[in-house]
């Protein structure tokens, strides 16, 4: 299912980013493209859950 795709990408992200930070070399522009993707997952993940929701006004 796309969401459990989604949704897994986002903690790899995750995963990803928590080692990224603990590198002292570490490439800011590179953690911060990673982190923007993984808060448009976010915001990706919560637009198909809220579609997942019927809509009780209707």
């Amino acid at each position: 299912m796309l969401i459990n795709h989604l949704r897994e990408e986002h903690r790899d992200l995750d995963q990803a980013i928590a080692k990224l930070v603990k590198d002292p070399s570490l490439d800011q522009l590179h953690l911060t493209r990673m982190k923007k993707r993984k808060l448009k997952l976010k915001d990706w993940i919560a637009y198909l859950e809220s579609k997942l929701i019927p809509d009780l006004d209707a």
